[in-house]
């Protein structure tokens, strides 16, 4: 039997974006993550979509563990209200030690630093080396361009469906939060076998 979820890792960017709306989503995310009684795991900054989250998660009374990397601790970023903090001495080990703590991923808008860390754990599972579930907050349809990607790596062969349907994809944070809880990781593996010679 799956465990509950205990903590949800949040992926978003520094930056707001132009469209109010991705910042309101994080707001509705936060609020979600506080009401569940969920630690947010998250990059530790104060910055643009990143500060919006945790914000809205601690003026709810709820749990924020931020994980940043020494350059960005020591260039000022770090949130100073945070239920604690790590600082990792780079990336890969902020990475890593984000996944560790999570049982769940959420990805909001942001740029290549989330698409990373999204295509990562959502590669980690794939592979079985961990069985946590994957999601993004398709606000404003900003993840339809990487659905479109995954769809186009099935059709050419690098990719089995079942990896691209384990990915959840909504607006609505407490529908996303409900289908990571009833999540089931997919019990097929990567390779998919040659295609056949024409004769």
């Amino acid at each position: 039997m799956r465990a509950p979820l205990r903590s949800i890792a949040v992926f978003t960017g520094s930056n707001h974006g132009f469209n109010p709306a991705y910042a309101d989503s994080a707001r509705a995310l936060g609020r979600e993550i506080a009401k569940r009684r969920l630690r947010l795991v998250y990059g530790g900054s104060d910055k643009g979509l990143m500060g919006v989250i945790a914000d809205s998660v601690l003026a709810e009374g709820g749990e924020v563990v931020g994980i940043i990397t020494r350059l960005l601790f020591e260039l000022g970023h770090m949130h100073q209200r945070l239920s604690r903090y790590e600082v990792t001495d780079d990336m890969r080990t902020r990475k890593a030690r984000m996944s560790e703590c999570a049982d769940a991923f959420i990805a909001l808008p942001g740029g290549l630093g989330t698409f990373e860390e999204l295509f990562e754990v959502a590669t980690l599972t794939q592979l079985g080396e961990h069985q946590k579930g994957v999601a993004c907050m398709n606000i404003d349809g900003f993840f339809e361009p990487v659905r479109h990607l995954f769809d186009h790596a099935v059709a050419q062969g690098f990719m089995k469906a079942e990896h691209n349907e384990m990915l959840i994809y909504h607006t609505d944070p407490s529908v996303l939060i409900s289908a990571l809880e009833q999540w089931q990781a997919p019990t097929v593996n990567k390779w998919i076998g040659p295609a056949l010679k024409p004769a």
